[in-house]
């Protein structure tokens, strides 16, 4: 295969991968805590953070990498502050796509979550707290165990959206070969490009090979967790 695809394909496709992979890592914990909160919450304002963790699916990708622009920019509140105190720049860098990459793929992430945590009986932890457990030992015993098959497809969700993001993070990080050129960038880049149909190709089928393998490590892993969990409920 390193024959098949050149050092350009090569280098948006690790690109793509080490993207994907950080997006899931820092858009993990918040996402647990924000899909806790709306599953086990009833609270003013309830429906509006609903809305808001769920807004970067109906909008734009555009909007939303434009968004990230003006606030995470250099000339922006967060990103000029950032930039300024402590120099860290998210626009126009790798790390950039990985924010881009976590706002898109976090709703994803969110609701598979949650649609798991409410799936678990609360009366479980109800009664792992009367045994004395706090908060924090619940979840971990009690909550984590069976939510695990939703944890996994929503991280793996999030991990496919990030892998073929465009929109946002085009916007937000430009197409820099070689910094931000991830691999659908690299795939319009190419289709622009007099020859470039066949290296677009290539490209596209890892792509579609990456994404089924996801899907299908996705489905074993929340299998195999699911069998654990009923092995320890019989």
């Amino acid at each position: 295969m390193s024959d098949w695809l050149g050092p350009t394909e090569w280098e948006a496709l690790a690109l793509s991968t080490k993207v994907a992979l950080w997006s899931v890592s820092v858009s993990l914990g918040p996402a647990i805590a924000i899909a806790w909160v709306l599953a086990r919450h009833d609270f003013p304002g309830r429906g509006l953070l609903n809305a808001l963790v769920h807004l970067p699916l109906v909008m734009p990708p555009v909007v939303t990498g434009y968004l990230l622009l003006i606030a995470l920019g250099t000339q922006g509140p967060v990103g000029g502050f950032l930039s300024d105190s402590f120099g860290i720049t998210f626009a126009f860098q790798w790390t950039g796509a990985v924010v881009a990459a976590a706002v898109m793929g976090f709703p994803l992430m969110v609701r598979a979550i949650r649609l798991s945590i409410e799936a678990v009986d609360p009366r479980l932890e109800e009664a792992a707290r009367t045994l004395g457990a706090n908060g924090v030992l619940v979840f971990a015993t009690v909550t984590l165990p069976q939510i695990l098959p939703g944890l996994i497809a929503g991280a793996v969700l999030s991990f496919a959206k990030g892998l073929g993001e465009f929109g946002a993070t085009i916007t937000f990080v430009s197409n820099i070969p070689g910094e931000t050129r991830t691999l659908s960038i690299a795939i319009h880049s190419l289709l622009q490009t007099p020859q470039g149909d066949a290296a677009a190709i290539r490209l596209t089928l890892v792509a579609i090979a990456l994404s089924v393998a996801a899907l299908l490590v996705s489905e074993v892993m929340a299998r195999r967790a699911g069998n654990r969990i009923r092995g320890m409920a019989s």
